[in-house]
Protein backbone atom coordinates (compact mmCIF):
# COMPACT_ATOMS: atom_id res chain seq x y z
CA UNK A 1 0.00 0.00 0.00
CA UNK A 2 1.03 3.59 0.19
CA UNK A 3 -0.30 5.83 2.31
CA UNK A 4 -0.05 9.82 2.14
CA UNK A 5 1.88 12.27 3.89
CA UNK A 6 0.89 16.09 3.84
CA UNK A 7 3.06 17.82 1.92
CA UNK A 8 1.96 20.68 -0.61
CA UNK A 9 1.21 19.88 -4.48
CA UNK A 10 2.98 20.49 -7.24
CA UNK A 11 2.79 23.68 -8.80
CA UNK A 12 3.29 25.03 -12.60
CA UNK A 13 6.43 23.46 -14.45
CA UNK A 14 8.98 25.23 -16.51
CA UNK A 15 11.19 23.32 -19.03
CA UNK A 16 15.01 24.57 -18.85
CA UNK A 17 17.92 23.07 -19.89
CA UNK A 18 16.22 19.34 -20.58
CA UNK A 19 14.44 19.10 -17.73
CA UNK A 20 10.79 19.08 -16.37
CA UNK A 21 10.26 20.85 -12.72
CA UNK A 22 7.48 21.85 -10.17
CA UNK A 23 7.78 24.67 -8.73
CA UNK A 24 5.03 26.86 -6.38
CA UNK A 25 7.67 30.22 -6.54
CA UNK A 26 9.25 32.27 -9.03
CA UNK A 27 12.90 31.23 -9.80
CA UNK A 28 15.06 33.61 -7.61
CA UNK A 29 12.49 32.10 -4.00
CA UNK A 30 13.75 29.09 -2.27
CA UNK A 31 10.73 25.90 -2.57
CA UNK A 32 9.98 25.68 0.95
CA UNK A 33 8.82 21.76 -0.35
CA UNK A 34 12.20 20.62 -2.27
CA UNK A 35 10.88 17.92 -4.56
CA UNK A 36 11.10 14.40 -4.82
CA UNK A 37 11.18 13.47 -8.03
CA UNK A 38 13.74 14.33 -11.08
CA UNK A 39 12.15 15.13 -14.26
CA UNK A 40 13.69 15.52 -17.45
CA UNK A 41 14.65 14.86 -21.44
CA UNK A 42 17.45 12.90 -22.80
CA UNK A 43 17.19 12.73 -26.54
CA UNK A 44 13.71 11.23 -27.06
CA UNK A 45 13.44 9.56 -23.47
CA UNK A 46 11.54 10.97 -20.75
CA UNK A 47 13.67 10.28 -17.67
CA UNK A 48 11.43 10.29 -14.13
CA UNK A 49 13.57 8.92 -11.08
CA UNK A 50 12.44 9.11 -7.57
CA UNK A 51 14.56 11.05 -5.54
CA UNK A 52 13.72 10.35 -2.05
CA UNK A 53 16.70 7.65 -0.93
CA UNK A 54 16.65 8.40 2.34
CA UNK A 55 13.11 6.84 3.15
CA UNK A 56 13.44 4.85 -0.05
CA UNK A 57 11.74 6.80 -2.02
CA UNK A 58 8.60 6.34 -0.60
CA UNK A 59 5.54 8.40 -2.23
CA UNK A 60 3.76 11.09 -1.10
CA UNK A 61 0.75 13.85 -2.89
CA UNK A 62 3.35 16.23 -3.69
CA UNK A 63 5.45 13.20 -5.89
CA UNK A 64 2.58 11.49 -7.13
CA UNK A 65 1.43 14.85 -8.47
CA UNK A 66 4.76 15.96 -9.61
CA UNK A 67 4.96 12.46 -11.97
CA UNK A 68 1.54 13.41 -13.37
CA UNK A 69 2.59 16.71 -14.48
CA UNK A 70 5.33 15.27 -16.33
CA UNK A 71 3.44 12.98 -17.80
CA UNK A 72 1.56 15.60 -19.18
CA UNK A 73 4.01 17.66 -20.88
CA UNK A 74 5.54 14.07 -22.66
CA UNK A 75 2.70 12.86 -23.55
CA UNK A 76 2.14 16.17 -25.84
CA UNK A 77 5.85 16.24 -26.81
CA UNK A 78 5.92 14.63 -30.16
CA UNK A 79 10.07 14.38 -29.38
CA UNK A 80 9.47 11.79 -26.45
CA UNK A 81 9.18 8.70 -27.28
CA UNK A 82 9.58 6.94 -23.88
CA UNK A 83 9.24 7.16 -20.38
CA UNK A 84 12.21 5.57 -18.65
CA UNK A 85 10.92 5.21 -13.87
CA UNK A 86 13.58 4.74 -11.71
CA UNK A 87 14.25 5.74 -8.18
CA UNK A 88 17.27 7.02 -6.84
CA UNK A 89 19.62 5.17 -3.99
CA UNK A 90 20.79 2.08 -4.00
CA UNK A 91 17.82 0.52 -1.40
CA UNK A 92 15.74 0.47 -4.03
CA UNK A 93 13.04 1.13 -6.36
CA UNK A 94 10.09 2.38 -3.57
CA UNK A 95 9.17 0.70 -0.48
CA UNK A 96 5.42 2.28 -0.48
CA UNK A 97 4.27 5.33 1.14
CA UNK A 98 4.12 7.23 4.48
CA UNK A 99 1.49 5.02 6.03
CA UNK A 100 2.38 7.06 9.21
CA UNK A 101 0.58 9.86 7.26
CA UNK A 102 -2.38 7.46 7.19
CA UNK A 103 -2.51 6.77 10.57
CA UNK A 104 -2.62 10.50 11.83
CA UNK A 105 -5.23 11.04 9.11
CA UNK A 106 -7.72 7.91 10.40
CA UNK A 107 -7.12 8.80 13.61
CA UNK A 108 -8.02 12.57 13.66
CA UNK A 109 -11.05 11.69 11.27
CA UNK A 110 -9.79 13.26 8.25
CA UNK A 111 -11.25 10.94 5.60
CA UNK A 112 -10.99 13.79 3.46
CA UNK A 113 -7.45 13.87 3.06
CA UNK A 114 -7.01 9.80 2.72
CA UNK A 115 -9.54 9.87 -0.06
CA UNK A 116 -7.73 12.47 -1.54
CA UNK A 117 -4.31 10.89 -1.59
CA UNK A 118 -5.67 7.79 -2.97
CA UNK A 119 -7.64 8.88 -5.78
CA UNK A 120 -4.66 10.59 -6.88
CA UNK A 121 -2.47 7.45 -6.45
CA UNK A 122 -4.76 5.35 -8.01
CA UNK A 123 -5.53 7.38 -10.77
CA UNK A 124 -2.05 7.82 -11.36
CA UNK A 125 -1.73 4.21 -11.12
CA UNK A 126 -4.31 4.06 -14.05
CA UNK A 127 -2.29 6.46 -16.06
CA UNK A 128 0.73 4.40 -16.56
CA UNK A 129 -0.62 1.02 -17.80
CA UNK A 130 -2.67 3.51 -20.39
CA UNK A 131 -0.11 5.61 -21.49
CA UNK A 132 0.46 5.98 -25.07
CA UNK A 133 4.14 6.17 -24.93
CA UNK A 134 6.12 3.41 -23.55
CA UNK A 135 6.74 3.10 -20.58
CA UNK A 136 10.15 1.58 -19.29
CA UNK A 137 10.11 0.82 -14.96
CA UNK A 138 12.98 -0.20 -13.71
CA UNK A 139 12.33 -2.12 -10.10
CA UNK A 140 15.66 -2.35 -8.60
CA UNK A 141 15.84 -3.30 -4.87
CA UNK A 142 13.13 -3.06 -2.42
CA UNK A 143 10.06 -2.09 -4.84
CA UNK A 144 6.50 -2.88 -2.49
CA UNK A 145 3.42 -1.52 -2.13
CA UNK A 146 3.13 2.01 -3.65
CA UNK A 147 5.85 0.88 -5.64
CA UNK A 148 4.62 -2.02 -7.61
CA UNK A 149 1.56 0.58 -8.15
CA UNK A 150 4.49 2.52 -10.25
CA UNK A 151 6.06 -0.49 -11.51
CA UNK A 152 3.51 -3.29 -12.00
CA UNK A 153 1.73 -1.55 -14.51
CA UNK A 154 4.63 -0.30 -16.71
CA UNK A 155 4.57 -1.47 -20.69
CA UNK A 156 8.15 -2.84 -19.96
CA UNK A 157 8.80 -3.75 -16.50
CA UNK A 158 12.16 -4.49 -15.65
CA UNK A 159 14.00 -6.43 -12.34
CA UNK A 160 17.69 -7.11 -11.11
CA UNK A 161 18.84 -9.40 -8.88
CA UNK A 162 18.58 -6.87 -5.97
CA UNK A 163 14.84 -7.11 -6.36
CA UNK A 164 12.40 -7.47 -4.03
CA UNK A 165 8.67 -7.10 -4.76
CA UNK A 166 5.94 -7.77 -2.08
CA UNK A 167 2.61 -6.34 -0.98
CA UNK A 168 2.26 -6.36 2.50
CA UNK A 169 -0.71 -5.21 3.50
CA UNK A 170 -2.33 -7.89 5.46
CA UNK A 171 0.65 -6.84 8.04
CA UNK A 172 -0.76 -4.00 8.90
CA UNK A 173 -4.17 -4.81 9.28
CA UNK A 174 -5.11 -3.82 5.55
CA UNK A 175 -5.34 -4.95 2.16
CA UNK A 176 -3.48 -5.20 -0.99
CA UNK A 177 -4.32 -2.27 -3.39
CA UNK A 178 -2.86 0.23 -6.23
CA UNK A 179 -3.94 -2.22 -8.59
CA UNK A 180 -2.34 -5.13 -6.86
CA UNK A 181 -5.39 -7.06 -6.48
CA UNK A 182 -5.61 -6.96 -10.29
CA UNK A 183 -2.06 -8.70 -10.66
CA UNK A 184 -2.65 -10.99 -7.68
CA UNK A 185 -5.62 -12.25 -9.08
CA UNK A 186 -3.84 -12.81 -12.66
CA UNK A 187 -0.90 -14.86 -11.17
CA UNK A 188 -0.84 -18.52 -11.56
CA UNK A 189 -2.67 -21.05 -9.60
CA UNK A 190 -3.47 -20.13 -6.20
CA UNK A 191 -0.19 -18.07 -6.18
CA UNK A 192 -1.98 -14.63 -6.21
CA UNK A 193 -4.18 -15.69 -3.24
CA UNK A 194 -0.69 -16.27 -0.86
CA UNK A 195 1.12 -13.86 -1.89
CA UNK A 196 -1.77 -11.48 -1.02
CA UNK A 197 -2.24 -12.85 2.26
CA UNK A 198 0.75 -13.49 3.56
CA UNK A 199 2.60 -10.25 2.06
CA UNK A 200 5.81 -12.66 1.15
CA UNK A 201 9.01 -11.50 -1.05
CA UNK A 202 9.65 -12.52 -4.22
CA UNK A 203 12.81 -12.44 -5.91
CA UNK A 204 13.42 -11.29 -9.96
CA UNK A 205 12.42 -15.09 -10.80
CA UNK A 206 9.30 -14.97 -8.54
CA UNK A 207 8.09 -11.93 -9.96
CA UNK A 208 8.88 -12.58 -13.60
CA UNK A 209 6.43 -16.01 -12.69
CA UNK A 210 4.06 -14.24 -10.78
CA UNK A 211 3.73 -11.61 -13.87
CA UNK A 212 4.32 -8.47 -12.05
CA UNK A 213 7.83 -8.48 -13.95
CA UNK A 214 8.80 -9.05 -17.58
CA UNK A 215 12.87 -8.97 -17.66
CA UNK A 216 16.03 -9.68 -15.43
CA UNK A 217 18.79 -7.31 -15.94
CA UNK A 218 21.94 -6.83 -13.96
CA UNK A 219 22.13 -3.80 -11.96
CA UNK A 220 25.84 -3.63 -13.68
CA UNK A 221 23.86 -3.29 -16.95
CA UNK A 222 20.93 -0.69 -16.10
CA UNK A 223 23.39 2.31 -16.90
CA UNK A 224 23.97 0.54 -20.41
CA UNK A 225 20.31 -0.24 -20.63
CA UNK A 226 19.53 3.81 -20.25
CA UNK A 227 22.18 4.73 -23.19
CA UNK A 228 20.63 2.30 -25.15
CA UNK A 229 17.28 3.74 -24.66
CA UNK A 230 18.73 6.92 -25.68
CA UNK A 231 20.54 6.45 -28.64
CA UNK A 232 17.70 4.46 -30.11
CA UNK A 233 19.97 2.21 -32.24
CA UNK A 234 18.84 -0.77 -34.30
CA UNK A 235 16.63 -2.38 -32.63
CA UNK A 236 14.12 0.25 -31.53
CA UNK A 237 11.76 -1.02 -29.57
CA UNK A 238 11.91 -0.63 -25.74
CA UNK A 239 10.67 -4.04 -25.51
CA UNK A 240 13.94 -5.48 -28.22
CA UNK A 241 16.29 -2.91 -26.27
CA UNK A 242 15.94 -4.13 -22.63
CA UNK A 243 16.31 -7.85 -24.53
CA UNK A 244 19.90 -6.96 -25.84
CA UNK A 245 20.55 -6.78 -21.63
CA UNK A 246 17.85 -9.32 -20.46
CA UNK A 247 19.83 -12.53 -18.83
CA UNK A 248 17.21 -15.52 -18.26
CA UNK A 249 16.22 -16.34 -14.55
CA UNK A 250 17.42 -18.74 -11.97
CA UNK A 251 14.41 -21.12 -11.07
CA UNK A 252 11.62 -19.38 -9.23
CA UNK A 253 11.10 -20.59 -5.66
CA UNK A 254 6.93 -19.64 -6.22
CA UNK A 255 6.48 -21.98 -8.86
CA UNK A 256 8.62 -25.16 -7.59
CA UNK A 257 5.91 -24.77 -4.67
CA UNK A 258 2.90 -24.60 -6.39
CA UNK A 259 1.97 -27.70 -5.27
CA UNK A 260 1.19 -26.60 -1.28
CA UNK A 261 0.47 -23.31 -2.35
CA UNK A 262 -2.47 -24.45 -5.28
CA UNK A 263 -4.00 -27.36 -2.41
CA UNK A 264 -4.03 -24.93 0.49
CA UNK A 265 -5.15 -21.48 -0.85
CA UNK A 266 -8.22 -22.77 -3.23
CA UNK A 267 -9.68 -23.72 -0.50
CA UNK A 268 -13.06 -21.06 0.39
CA UNK A 269 -12.09 -19.58 3.93
CA UNK A 270 -8.81 -18.51 5.28
CA UNK A 271 -9.70 -20.74 7.93
CA UNK A 272 -9.84 -23.53 5.77
CA UNK A 273 -6.52 -22.77 4.19
CA UNK A 274 -4.36 -23.07 7.17
CA UNK A 275 -6.03 -26.20 7.71
CA UNK A 276 -4.82 -27.51 4.88
CA UNK A 277 -1.43 -25.69 5.30
CA UNK A 278 -1.46 -27.73 8.45
CA UNK A 279 -2.28 -30.70 7.37
CA UNK A 280 0.62 -30.26 4.50
CA UNK A 281 4.19 -32.52 4.90
CA UNK A 282 6.37 -29.26 3.28
CA UNK A 283 8.25 -27.21 6.44
CA UNK A 284 7.11 -24.06 3.91
CA UNK A 285 3.21 -24.41 4.70
CA UNK A 286 3.77 -25.19 8.40
CA UNK A 287 5.32 -21.96 8.84
CA UNK A 288 3.11 -20.10 6.23
CA UNK A 289 -0.12 -21.48 8.43
CA UNK A 290 1.35 -20.05 11.61
CA UNK A 291 2.46 -16.59 9.73
CA UNK A 292 -1.61 -16.36 8.64
CA UNK A 293 -2.59 -17.45 12.21
CA UNK A 294 -0.74 -13.77 13.45
CA UNK A 295 -2.60 -11.58 11.23
CA UNK A 296 -5.84 -9.89 11.11
CA UNK A 297 -8.75 -11.95 10.64
CA UNK A 298 -10.50 -9.00 8.93
CA UNK A 299 -8.01 -7.98 6.66
CA UNK A 300 -6.97 -11.71 5.41
CA UNK A 301 -10.58 -12.50 4.85
CA UNK A 302 -11.41 -8.92 2.98
CA UNK A 303 -7.98 -9.73 0.87
CA UNK A 304 -9.02 -13.18 0.46
CA UNK A 305 -12.25 -11.74 -1.39
CA UNK A 306 -10.62 -9.27 -3.21
CA UNK A 307 -8.59 -11.20 -5.21
CA UNK A 308 -10.78 -13.92 -6.07
CA UNK A 309 -13.74 -11.04 -6.96
CA UNK A 310 -10.74 -9.49 -9.17
CA UNK A 311 -10.76 -12.28 -11.25
CA UNK A 312 -14.41 -11.77 -12.67
CA UNK A 313 -13.29 -8.03 -13.27
CA UNK A 314 -12.97 -6.90 -16.77
CA UNK A 315 -9.93 -4.27 -16.36
CA UNK A 316 -7.45 -2.81 -14.01
CA UNK A 317 -9.72 0.41 -13.64
CA UNK A 318 -11.92 -1.74 -12.04
CA UNK A 319 -10.23 -3.31 -9.97
CA UNK A 320 -8.56 0.07 -8.73
CA UNK A 321 -12.40 0.88 -8.29
CA UNK A 322 -13.02 -1.88 -6.06
CA UNK A 323 -9.42 -1.28 -3.73
CA UNK A 324 -10.40 2.46 -3.65
CA UNK A 325 -13.75 1.24 -1.93
CA UNK A 326 -11.88 -0.83 0.52
CA UNK A 327 -9.48 1.26 1.18
CA UNK A 328 -11.93 3.94 2.68
CA UNK A 329 -13.89 0.80 4.50
CA UNK A 330 -10.80 -0.14 5.93
CA UNK A 331 -10.06 3.80 7.25
CA UNK A 332 -13.87 4.95 7.92
CA UNK A 333 -14.87 2.03 9.72
CA UNK A 334 -12.26 -0.85 10.72
CA UNK A 335 -9.81 -0.42 13.66
CA UNK A 336 -6.65 -2.78 12.45
CA UNK A 337 -5.49 -0.65 9.73
CA UNK A 338 -4.74 1.81 13.14
CA UNK A 339 -3.85 -1.05 15.30
CA UNK A 340 -1.57 -2.58 12.42
CA UNK A 341 0.17 0.30 11.48
CA UNK A 342 0.45 1.60 15.40
CA UNK A 343 2.17 -2.34 16.12
CA UNK A 344 4.38 -2.50 12.97
CA UNK A 345 5.78 1.15 12.65
CA UNK A 346 4.88 3.59 15.56
CA UNK A 347 5.30 1.43 18.72
CA UNK A 348 7.53 -1.17 16.87
CA UNK A 349 5.99 -3.64 19.77
CA UNK A 350 5.09 -6.08 16.91
CA UNK A 351 2.07 -7.14 18.84
CA UNK A 352 -1.09 -6.03 17.11
CA UNK A 353 -4.44 -6.05 19.61
CA UNK A 354 -6.55 -7.16 15.95
CA UNK A 355 -10.41 -6.42 16.44
CA UNK A 356 -11.61 -9.05 16.33
CA UNK A 357 -8.98 -11.19 17.08
CA UNK A 358 -9.89 -14.71 15.56
CA UNK A 359 -12.14 -15.57 13.09
CA UNK A 360 -14.78 -17.29 15.31
CA UNK A 361 -15.91 -13.81 16.14
CA UNK A 362 -15.36 -12.46 12.91
CA UNK A 363 -18.92 -12.42 10.59
CA UNK A 364 -18.71 -15.16 7.86
CA UNK A 365 -20.23 -12.45 5.08
CA UNK A 366 -17.03 -10.08 6.09
CA UNK A 367 -15.63 -10.11 2.78
CA UNK A 368 -18.86 -9.29 0.99
CA UNK A 369 -19.61 -6.65 3.23
CA UNK A 370 -16.52 -4.64 2.43
CA UNK A 371 -16.59 -5.34 -0.97
CA UNK A 372 -20.51 -4.04 -0.60
CA UNK A 373 -18.98 -0.71 0.75
CA UNK A 374 -19.69 2.61 -1.97
CA UNK A 375 -17.55 5.56 -0.95
CA UNK A 376 -19.23 8.88 -1.20
CA UNK A 377 -17.68 9.79 -4.12
CA UNK A 378 -16.39 6.98 -6.58
CA UNK A 379 -12.61 6.74 -7.79
CA UNK A 380 -14.17 7.43 -11.65
CA UNK A 381 -16.39 10.26 -10.91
Amino acid sequence: MTAPSHGSGVGPLRVCSGSVSGVSEPATTPDPSPSHVRAHTDSSVGHLTLDRPEAINALDLAMIREIDAALDLWERDTDIQVVLLDGAGDRGFCAGGDVRGLHGQIVAGRADETATFFRAEYALNARLAEFPKPIVAIADGITMGGGVGLAGHAAVRVVTERSTLAMPETRIGFTPDVGGSWLLARAPGRTGEYLALTGATMDAADAIYAGFADHLVPSERLGDLHDALVTRADPHTPTELVLLFDETAPPSALEAARSWIDDAFSADTVPEIVDRLDARPEPEAQATAETLSALTPTGLAVTLAAVRSARQLSDLRAALAQEYGLVMWFATSQPDLVEGIRAQLIDKDRSPAWRPATFADLPSDIGAQALAYRPDVALWS
